[in-house]
C-alpha cells in the first residue's frame, strides 16, 4: 500500500499501488474545500493529469481551473475539442492556435476550399463548429494518453501529415514522446489533458477578423467566461510578428531547430535584430515627424510594457534614433517620484505594493510635466531608494527647442500621471515580448513565460533574487499588470514586439542551470519544471553573437548600455 498525502488538507490515507489520481480525489473528495471543480493535480509538485497513476509514496496537491496549471490543462483539453470538431466537420482542414487575445485564443483556420460568398470563414460555419464541440462534450469522450518511442509518434504524425509535430520531435532530442486521442483523432500535447471533454462546461467560441476567438474561463471565477477585451493594436502587432516570421520562415520550435542544424544560426539572429532596428527607426522617425508639427508638436513619449518587456533598453535605442534624426531626448524617471516608503500603499500580505499608481505622487509628476511642457524650469526630485525618501538635491530640468522628453515606467501609459499635458503633446508607445513562435500548430507559448525566462535570467544574474524567488513573485507582478498596465495598451499611438524568433534558443543555456537550483520540495519547482520541459524543445546557441545593444542583453548580460538597477 501507498502513502498519500493530500496537500490540500494534509491528511494521509493509503491506497493501493497503480491508483490513479481520480481515485485518490475521490477518497479525498469529501475533506477537499475546493469552490470549483478539480480539473488536475501536482503530484510532488509537477504537473499531472487525473488518470496518471500512482507507484510510490507522494505528496499531492488537487487543483480547479483558477490555479495557473490547472488553467492551461483546462484550455489544453478545450483546444484539443476544438481541433477535433474542424477535423470531424473539415476533413484536411488546418488550424493554428496562435496566441492568446481579448482574454481567450486567436485560431487561424483554413478550410481546403472557400466558401460561396468567397470568404474561407463563415458564421455559418462556426456554428457549426461550436455545435460539433459541444456534441463532443455532451458525449464526454475520453482523452486517452499513449506513451510511444518517439520513433514510433514521428511515424504516427508522419502518416497524418502533421509536419509541425514531426519536426519538434525530430529535433527534440527525446527517447519516449506522448501523444493524445480523442475519438479517432490523433494531436499531440506538451501537458496534461483533462480526464474527458465532459469537464469543460464554459467555453465559446465565434469570428474574429478571418479566424476564430476560443473564450476560456475566467481566472479568477472559472465558472464564467473571461471577459472579452477588444484588442484591435495588440492584434494588428501579433499580424505583424507573423509577417516577420514569414520572411524568415519560421513558425514553430521545429523550424528554428532545422535553421539551427542547418547553420543559419547568425543569419537568423542578424535579420530579427535588423527588423527591430527597423521598427525603432519608424517608431523615431514617426515621432521627429510629429515633434515638427506647428500646431501641436510632440514634446513627450511614453513608453510602458509588461515586467520584462525590455522598456529600458528599447527606451536607450529610441533614443540613439531621436538623435539620428536632429532630436535631443532628455530621459525622466518616475521612480523618483515615489511617494515616501512610509506613505507607500500595502498589499493585503502588508507588503509594500511598489506597482501600484498611488506609489507615484502622480499630483506633483503631473505638475511637473505641465510646467515643463510651457518651457518652465522645474528642480526634479531624486529617490534615495536606502532611506526610502524622496530628496531634492538641486537637479533643475528644462526643455529646450529641439529636446523631447522620454518618460518609460509601468505607469506611463496611466492618465492620471499627465493629465495636464494635452493629449497632442504626447506619443504614446506600448512594449512586450508577444511570442508567435509556437512549439506546434495546437502548443503556443504563452508570452509571460517569454518574459518570466527573462526575469528568472536577469534576476538571477544581478544578484537579486533566486529563481525560486522570482517564481514566487510572479504571480503578483501578473496581477498588478492587469490591474495597472493592460487596461492602457490599446491607448499606445504605436505597440513594439520585444521577442525574437530566436530568443528561447538563447535563453536555454542560460536557463537551464538558474532553473535547476530550484528545490523539488518548493511549490515553485513545479513552475520550473514545466519551463525547464518546455524549453528543452529548442536546440540551444551561444548568445556571442547577439550584438550589444540588442534587447536580449539587458537579460543575458553583456549590454553596452547602462541601467540603473
Amino acid at each position: 500500500m501507498l502513502q498519500i498525502r493530500c496537500k490540500n488538507n494534509n491528511v494521509t490515507k493509503s491506497f493501493p499501488e497503480g491508483a490513479s489520481l481520480l481515485d485518490v480525489y475521490h477518497d479525498f473528495a469529501d475533506d477537499i474545500n475546493l469552490p470549483y471543480p478539480v480539473i488536475s493535480a501536482k503530484v510532488n509538485n509537477v504537473s499531472q493529469g487525473l488518470k496518471f497513476r500512482l507507484f510510490q509514496n507522494r505528496d499531492v496537491e488537487f487543483l480547479d481551473a483558477r490555479a495557473g496549471s490547472g488553467h492551461h490543462v483546462y484550455v489544453r483539453s478545450l483546444s484539443f475539442v476544438l481541433y477535433k470538431a474542424t477535423q470531424d466537420l473539415f476533413p484536411g482542414s488546418k488550424l493554428f492556435i496562435e496566441h492568446s487575445l481579448c482574454r481567450g485564443y486567436y485560431c487561424n483556420f483554413k478550410p481546403i476550399a472557400s466558401t460561396r460568398d468567397g470568404r474561407l470563414l463563415t458564421d455559418e460555419m462556426v456554428e457549426r463548429i461550436k455545435t460539433r464541440m459541444q456534441e463532443i462534450i455532451d458525449l464526454d469522450m475520453p482523452f486517452r494518453r499513449t506513451e510511444a518511442t518517439n520513433e514510433e509518434a514521428i511515424r504516427v504524425f508522419t502518416d497524418r501529415g502533421f509536419s509541425d509535430k514531426v519536426k519538434l520531435l525530430e529535433t527534440s532530442g527525446q527517447i519516449y514522446s506522448d501523444y493524445y486521442t480523442l475519438g479517432d483523432t490523433v494531436d499531440y500535447y506538451y501537458g496534461p489533458l483533462v480526464p474527458s471533454a465532459g469537464y469543460l462546461k464554459v467555453w465559446g467560441l465565434e469570428r474574429y477578423e478571418q479566424g476564430l476567438l476560443l473564450r476560456v474561463p475566467d481566472w479568477n471565477d472559472p465558472s464564467r467566461l473571461a471577459e472579452k477585451v477588444a484588442q484591435p493594436k495588440t492584434f494588428e502587432m501579433f499580424a505583424e510578428k507573423t509577417r516577420w516570421d514569414i520572411i524568415m520562415r519560421l513558425s514553430n520550435a521545429g523550424d528554428v531547430n532545422k535553421a539551427i542544424m542547418r547553420g543559419h544560426a547568425s543569419e537568423l539572429i542578424q535579420v530579427s535584430e535588423a527588423l527591430q532596428e527597423k521598427k525603432i527607426v519608424k517608431i523615431a522617425e514617426e515621432i521627429d515627424r510629429r515633434f515638427h508639427n506647428k500646431k501641436s508638436p510632440v514634446r513627450l513619449v511614453l513608453i510602458t510594457g509588461p515586467s520584462s518587456s525590455g522598456k529600458s533598453t528599447f527606451c536607450k535605442r529610441l533614443s540613439v534614433q531621436l538623435l539620428a534624426c536632429g532630436l535631443r531626448p532628455v530621459s525622466f524617471s518616475t521612480d523618483d517620484y515615489f511617494v515616501n516608503r512610509v506613505d507607500t500603499p500595502k498589499l493585503p500580505n502588508g507588503d509594500y505594493d511598489f506597482d501600484n499608481v498611488e506609489a507615484v505622487d502622480h499630483k506633483l509628476l503631473g505638475d511637473h510635466l505641465a510646467r515643463l511642457m510651457k518651457g518652465e524650469t522645474v528642480e526634479v526630485p531624486e529617490y534615495n531608494f536606502v532611506t526610502g525618501k524622496r530628496e531634492y538635491n538641486g537637479k533643475r530640468l528644462r526643455l529646450s527647442g529641439d529636446t523631447v522628453l522620454i518618460i518609460e515606467g509601468i505607469h506611463a501609459l496611466n492618465p492620471l500621471l499627465t493629465k495636464g499635458v494635452d493629449e497632442s503633446l504626447k506619443y504614446k508607445v506600448y512594449i512586450s515580448a508577444l511570442t508567435s513562435i509556437s512549439l506546434d500548430d495546437h502548443n503556443w507559448i504563452p508570452t509571460r513565460d517569454n518574459r518570466l525566462l527573462r526575469r528568472i535570467i536577469r534576476d538571477y544574474n544581478k544578484g537579486a533574487f533566486t529563481a525560486q524567488q522570482t517564481i514566487s513573485q510572479w504571480k503578483n507582478v501578473c496581477q498588478a499588470e492587469e490591474q495597472w498596465i493592460f487596461p492602457f495598451q490599446e491607448t499606445a499611438d504605436v505597440m513594439f514586439n520585444s521577442a525574437l524568433n530566436i530568443e528561447f534558443a538563447v535563453l536555454r543555456i542560460h536557463a537551464e542551470l538558474i532553473l535547476s537550483t530550484v528545490p523539488k520540495n518548493c511549490p515553485e519547482y513545479a513552475e520550473a519544471h514545466r519551463l525547464l520541459k518546455f524549453i528543452h524543445f529548442f536546440l540551444p546557441i551561444s548568445d556571442k553573437e547577439i550584438p550589444p545593444t540588442s534587447i536580449m542583453r539587458e537579460f543575458v548580460g553583456g549590454s553596452s548600455f547602462k541601467y540603473k538597477y
